[in-house]
């Protein structure tokens, strides 16, 4: 009987793969009809919808411009006071504080893609790049949870990725949540003044409540334009106690009412002075400089009579920094060599002066009786 001999048989039926997978193999016979068989299989898990967080500009607020996967915007040109030549974009408001002034807009945020229908995130941010001036310019946000509407609902935004602000504590998906986001620009002089162009790059990120698994980020760069930060310098006046009504308008305005040269009855408001030659009608007001971004600083103001009254030998506007207690000068009519009020004047100060309208008392031909007017122009000259 001859030997039984070995026989070797291939399956060629097709291999059966899970669906989702990959697989691949290969078959080899040895001289000992052994099968040998190898199998790799490649599992790749269910693909998950990507979760999306998105900037979008409200009815009222600033535009918002895509940027790849991000965003750019801008405020535009600002000044501490808040006063023209500032040029703030269309949806920036200007809140003017007593230490600078705010400008402030409004913005959407929604998150949309793989969250179930229960689930909610919340959202922080953090200026990732701050302005390269953080003194002069300050990145400030509003949450959700506030009306953004005033600037008492704003504070300083996170300069730190690991201490980030939150603005909205929880929304879920495809649901636009509105923030408030601003920048505050203060009184700055001195040694970290600056004007020029600046920017700044404000990161939002998206956590899951409950689990903090995070989900998505965006970033929003405050560069389409630079920011335009200006110097600002301003004077006004103002009323001082019982003083003159100081009242303004395109400039400002004060009446002596009817004067004699013997001061019998004055208006209110005013004192009396006896000077040789008349006498003086003496009332205060204050002058309120106000600057920012200057190297300086201390200020200088200067007063001159740019239009003297007409009858001007009659009628004379004099300064005191004392009042009724101490001297007066002739105001000057030369406003190339202006009256020194002060050379230390500083932002966001009060200096009171005393206004004095001399009046003489003439006789003769030269004696004048009727209504008469004159203007003052102040300078305020900061370094």
């Amino acid at each position: 009987m001859s030997p039984n001999r070995l026989h070797q048989h291939t399956n060629t039926a097709p291999f059966a793969a899970a669906p989702g997978s990959r697989w691949r193999g290969f078959v080899r016979s040895g001289d000992c009809g052994t099968l040998l068989l190898f199998i790799l299989f490649l599992c790749v898990p269910a693909a998950r919808a990507a979760t999306d967080l998105n900037l979008t500009a409200t009815a009222t607020g600033v535009a918002i411009t895509p940027s790849g996967a991000n965003y750019q915007s801008s405020f535009g040109t600002l000044n501490a006071l808040g006063v023209p030549p500032a040029v703030p974009t269309t949806g920036v408001s200007i809140a003017i504080l007593s230490n600078g002034a705010l400008y402030f807009t409004t913005l959407n945020i929604d998150i949309s893609g793989g969250l179930s229908g229960a689930q909610t995130v919340n959202v922080t941010a953090y200026a990732s790049t701050n302005f390269g001036h953080p003194a002069a310019l300050i990145v400030d946000s509003c949450p959700s949870t506030s009306s953004c509407t005033a600037a008492a609902n704003f504070a300083a935004m996170s300069t730190n990725v690991g201490g980030q602000t939150t603005v909205i504590p929880s929304m879920g998906k495809n649901t636009p949540t509105q923030i408030g986001l601003a920048i505050f620009v203060p009184d700055n002089n001195g040694g970290t003044a600056f004007a020029g162009s600046d920017s700044a790059t404000i990161t939002f990120n998206a956590n899951i409540n409950g689990s903090g698994t995070f989900v998505d980020t965006v970033s929003l760069s405050l560069n389409s334009p630079t920011e335009t930060l200006q110097t600002a310098v301003q004077l006004n006046l103002a009323t001082h106690g019982s003083g003159l009504a100081v009242t303004a308008g395109s400039d400002y305005s004060m009446t002596f009412g009817n004067v004699n040269a013997l001061g019998i009855g004055p208006g209110a408001g005013l004192t009396t002075v006896a000077q040789a030659g008349g006498i003086i009608y003496s009332t205060p007001y204050d002058l309120l400089p106000a600057f920012s971004d200057m190297s300086s600083t201390s200020a200088s103001i200067s007063v001159c009579a740019s239009m003297p009254f007409t009858h001007s030998t009659i009628l004379v506007l004099e300064d005191s920094s004392t009042g009724a207690g101490g001297s007066f000068s002739n105001v000057s009519t030369n406003c190339g060599a202006a009256t020194a009020l002060t050379s230390s004047a500083g932002d966001r100060s009060t200096i009171t002066r005393y206004l004095g309208l001399f009046v003489s008392n003439i006789n003769g031909l030269t004696a004048y009786t009727g209504a008469d007017t004159a203007t003052l122009k102040y300078t305020l000259t900061v370094p």
